[in-house]
């Protein structure tokens, strides 16, 4: 069924931060550099969309971003794949999933060392209908004074209505 709507909430960029720093540290994007922090590529059903971190440690030096992070409509039952880029890969992440106001920390993904891509969650995995994924890159002790790379994501199981202004979906139908 065609539902491939791609919407954003406000409210959740202060929690996202605070949130994302959650794997203990500093650097984040440890070898490589760049002059912009990279993307995350969310895959479901036929969608393909990039999300901008909230922060990310850059060549040292902590940047927090007012990127507003997407909410993903999806079918109950589908795999969401994640990607990320080489030097978060090599620096290692996981996958940290929130209730749908970012507040309550529901469960974590530990993603293998070197891994580019994963695609161990499913929409249905998680039990509220509308939920956050997390991508937090590990950190290394040494840079950034615990900030680490964060990339919030939303998503609303089919049937449910996202929220615009922070409120918890509701029921359509």
């Amino acid at each position: 069924m065609g539902m491939s709507r791609v919407r954003t909430a406000g409210a959740v960029l202060g929690a996202a931060a605070l949130l994302a720093g959650c794997n203990a540290g500093g650097a984040s994007g440890a070898s490589g550099s760049s002059d912009t922090a990279p993307t995350l590529r969310v895959q479901t059903g036929g969608q393909d969309v990039r999300v901008s971190p909230t922060q990310y440690c850059l060549d040292g030096d902590g940047q927090r971003y007012t990127s507003t992070p997407p909410i993903i409509e999806v079918s109950p039952d589908s795999t969401i794949g994640l990607t990320v880029a080489g030097d978060v890969a090599e620096q290692g992440w996981s996958v940290q999933v929130f209730d749908d106001q970012l507040d309550e920390l529901i469960g974590e993904v530990d993603v293998d060392s070197g891994t580019g891509t994963f695609t161990g969650i499913n929409s249905s995995d998680v039990a509220p209908a509308a939920f956050y994924l997390v991508v937090v890159e590990d950190s290394d002790d040494g840079d950034c004074n615990g900030l680490s790379g964060a990339w919030p994501v939303g998503f609303v199981r089919s049937g449910e209505t996202a929220p615009t202004d922070g409120s918890t979906p509701t029921p359509t139908g």
